[in-house]
């Protein structure tokens, strides 16, 4: 059964900058996506950025909010995903979660109801 980790969260003023990492156990495929998604309490999780890694080649999306200041990134000899974070604003705080999925894909890169593996989710708060 796949388990993944997130780390990194934690508080920081606005305009500041975080790497959120996620480390996947028991899962390995050279075929994959995973992705980081948040949530508010009482809101529907949303897609932050997602990336997809086929036998090396590697595809990328961001929310409309994350481009231009988020990346996202993957290191397949580790098995962990990262997104760094930049020019953070209050508006980014939110549980953020991990989300890994392996082919063949149930949904489009922003539907979290096709992702079966996930963290337990991490708390990023930005300070105003």
């Amino acid at each position: 059964q796949a388990r993944l980790e997130e780390s990194g969260g934690g508080l920081v003023q606005a305009g500041g900058s975080l790497k959120l990492s996620c480390e996947a156990f028991d899962w390995y495929y050279s075929r994959k996506r995973m992705g980081w998604f948040r949530q508010a309490p009482g809101k529907e999780r949303e897609a932050v950025a997602v990336i997809y890694s086929d036998r090396g080649e590697i595809t990328t999306y961001y929310s409309d909010s994350a481009k231009g200041r988020f990346t996202i990134s993957l290191d397949n000899a580790k098995n962990t995903m990262y997104l760094e974070m930049n020019s953070l604003k209050p508006d980014d705080t939110d549980m953020y979660y991990c989300a890994a999925d392996d082919p063949p894909y149930r949904s489009n890169w922003n539907q979290a109801s096709g992702y079966p593996y996930w963290g337990q989710g991490i708390q990023l708060t930005v300070s105003s």
